[in-house]
């Protein structure tokens, strides 16, 4: 089975732009993979600044846009691996989290990173069945 490589805009234009050698998600038979991906500021791209409430909401919205150009939603969801720079971000993490799986959550694992290539403090990826 050969993975399909899926476009989603504007994150891939996000990604070509730091030349980022990944897709946002990928999609074999009834598996979805969506890639860990910083918090692009949804209008320009733009990485950092930002609070982690703010980053949490951007990578789970990216999340659910990826989810969604796959044929998927957040219901389709088995595993969310999370990783942070602190664990000072779990409780604004969780609660932002929630909002998105407020019932019956996948599996999860929250890993905190202690060195970042970036000036984010968070990303998550999934995998996801249809």
């Amino acid at each position: 089975m050969k993975r399909q490589a899926l476009r989603v805009e504007p994150i891939s234009s996000f990604l070509d732009r730091v030349k980022a050698p990944t897709s946002p998600v990928t999609r074999a038979g009834n598996m979805i993979f969506v890639a860990g991906l910083p918090p692009f500021d949804p209008e320009t791209g733009e990485i950092g600044g930002m609070p982690i409430k703010r980053q949490s909401e951007i990578i789970m919205e990216q999340m659910k846009l990826c989810l969604e150009t796959a044929g998927a939603s957040l219901d389709n969801v088995m595993k969310c691996n999370v990783y942070c720079t602190s664990t000072k971000h779990f409780a604004v993490f969780n609660a932002i989290y929630a909002r998105y799986f407020p019932v019956d959550p996948p599996a999860r694992i929250f890993v905190c990173t202690p060195e970042w290539f970036g000036p984010f403090d968070v990303e998550i990826d999934c995998i996801a069945m249809m």
